[in-house]
């Protein structure tokens, strides 16, 4: 059964890596509406770290903060975070959960059926949803409607020359790549706008690049290169539509550390009012849905 969030949700973090670290425990303990109740990560030393930089308890008992939380945020690889986001769902807490919520179908819809089952809330953190000034263009952009083509290109240098990112040290990503990491954050602007998609085509480029072409469900179609492998002087992201109003490009964004502020108050609302979030847990299995038929299409050009 969901638990009941009061006037200040407690809230407890799951993962200690550079992404916890410097956005979701931050947010929580700045943010006024909810109580940061503690940190539980699988290396314990990492996580009484982190829990004594933010002034909270460090658990070395996961259960022991689903007890304590009602909700909980979940930094962790997508295939650690999917089990245990369905062991939060079971104990009653609502799930804050990253992108992609798993790297396989069955480990998405676990989550989600849990989720369902539980009656708990869920959201999924795709930071352009929740970025202030994305998270408006959005919106205005599906009020908009008219829209034809979208061209989306994320160029990460995670992995290119020289880089000295501490998330290059992540096996998810080494082994998933853009298409995993960066690709949700384009499905999560071009769904709402375009409508679902329909069709794929995917093929393999240099390194871990992936081209897509999709067809979406209004007619429109948009493409998307995405990889985390450019030349850091070729790194950049950007998304623009095209439609009988003209052109609209992606606005920048600043940080995530506000962002993830934005879905913890999604979250909250969604708990405290049971109505499902735009970008929830089914939401999150459809875009790894999406990305394992790319991936699938793409492996069969190889």
């Amino acid at each position: 059964m969901a638990k009941k969030v009061g006037a200040k949700p407690r809230i407890g973090l799951l993962g200690t890596g550079p992404w916890a670290a410097r956005t979701h425990a931050p947010a929580l303990a700045g943010h006024a509406g909810v109580e940061f109740s503690g940190v539980w990560g699988r290396r314990p030393e990492a996580a009484a770290g982190l829990a004594a930089a933010s002034g909270v308890r460090a658990y070395d008992d996961v259960d022991a903060l689903f007890e304590a939380s009602d909700a909980v945020a979940l930094a962790l690889p997508p295939d650690v975070q999917a089990p245990l986001a369905v062991r939060a769902a079971e104990a009653g807490c609502h799930v804050l959960l990253d992108k992609p919520v798993a790297t396989t179908v069955t480990g998405a819809r676990a989550v989600t059926e849990a989720v369902e089952a539980a009656g708990v809330a869920s959201v999924v953190f795709c930071t352009l949803r929740f970025a202030e000034p994305t998270a408006r263009w959005i919106e205005e952009r599906a009020a908009d409607g008219g829209w034809f083509l979208g061209e989306a290109h994320w160029l990460g240098s995670l992995y290119g020359p020289g880089s000295t990112s501490d998330y290059a040290a992540s096996p998810w990503r080494r082994e998933k790549g853009g298409l995993w990491d960066v690709g949700p954050h384009v499905l999560s602007v071009y769904l709402p706008i375009l409508g679902d998609v329909t069709d794929i085509t995917a093929v393999p480029g240099p390194d871990d690049t992936h081209h897509l072409v999709l067809r979406h469900a209004s007619g429109a179609s948009s493409t998307a290169t995405l990889t985390l492998s450019a030349p850091p002087e070729a790194a950049e992201a950007a998304l623009t539509l095209y439609g009988t109003g003209g052109r609209a490009e992606l606005p920048r964004w600043d940080g995530a550390v506000g962002a993830f502020g934005a879905a913890v108050d999604a979250l909250v609302t969604a708990a405290r009012t049971g109505e499902p979030h735009a970008c929830d847990a089914r939401f999150g299995l459809r875009l790894t849905e999406i990305l394992t038929e790319a991936e699938h299409r793409a492996a069969t050009r190889t």
